[in-house]
């Protein structure tokens, strides 16, 4: 089942206006065009920023989410009515032929399994034509940038026209080996209401991922800088064989 924080519908309504400006995407937005992708499948599209800004500009999106109350809010937006929303994870997809796949934000940290995981990149891969790009960001665990998901770092503050003042802050509760779980609260000042949402994420090495790619039948081809976080992500961008 997703988080609350994706599919608890009053929480999903207000997602973008607590994220604030995703200027991510917008380099995410700039990899399609180096790429020459025509046709990109969303793994996780959330509500749908991403996938929506891509088909405003004429790229064919396929987005594909497991929260439906996060999807209804991504069918609202403009552009929305160009991309194919597919409510489910990875193995509901239908056969694809994409020139592009991307799992944005933490996306491809929600896996907590190895064999989730491994299915996620096989399914990417079977979704892909010959030679087209998986492209996935991660964070450097080294860089532990859970130490800062503490209520007083991560609190956060905006009025949602119609719905008045929102609160939102973070709060880790248990470190296990390379999995972090940690509560997210959400408070509407206009009627009290607080809705706490559980998450976890998985950190894995950078080694672990190159080797997860290899074995679903990917190659890496190179690894970067995440946009919005120098120093504390990779962004790896992998491919399937032109052959096979």
């Amino acid at each position: 089942m997703p988080d609350a924080i994706f599919e608890n519908p009053r929480l999903a309504g207000v997602y973008d206006a607590v994220e604030g400006e995703r200027a991510d995407l917008d380099v995410y937005a700039s990899m399609v065009a180096e790429l020459g992708a025509r046709s990109v499948l969303d793994i996780g599209c959330g509500t749908g920023t991403f996938a929506c800004m891509l088909a405003r500009r004429g790229i064919a999106v396929t987005g594909l989410d497991p929260a439906r109350a996060s999807l209804d809010v991504a069918r609202s937006k403009p552009g929305a009515d160009a991309v194919w929303w597919i409510h489910g994870d990875v193995t509901v997809l239908p056969e694809l032929d994409v020139d592009a796949a991307f799992m944005t934000a933490n996306v491809a940290q929600v896996f907590l399994g190895d064999d989730e995981w491994a299915t996620t990149l096989r399914a990417a891969r079977s979704a892909l034509r010959p030679g087209g790009h998986l492209v996935f960001e991660t964070r450097d665990p080294s860089r532990r940038a859970w130490e800062e998901w503490t209520p007083d770092l991560s609190r956060v503050s905006v009025e949602v026209p119609g719905v008045g003042v929102i609160e939102s802050w973070h709060d880790v509760t248990d470190v296990a080996d390379d999995l972090v779980t940690f509560r997210s609260m959400t408070l509407f000042h206009r009627d009290g209401n607080l809705i706490e949402s559980t998450s976890t994420l998985r950190f894995r090495s950078r080694s672990e991922v190159e080797t997860s790619l290899t074995a679903a039948g990917l190659i890496l081809d190179e690894v970067r800088d995440a946009p919005d976080r120098p120093g504390r992500e990779w962004v790896f961008l992998s491919r399937r064989p032109a052959a096979g």
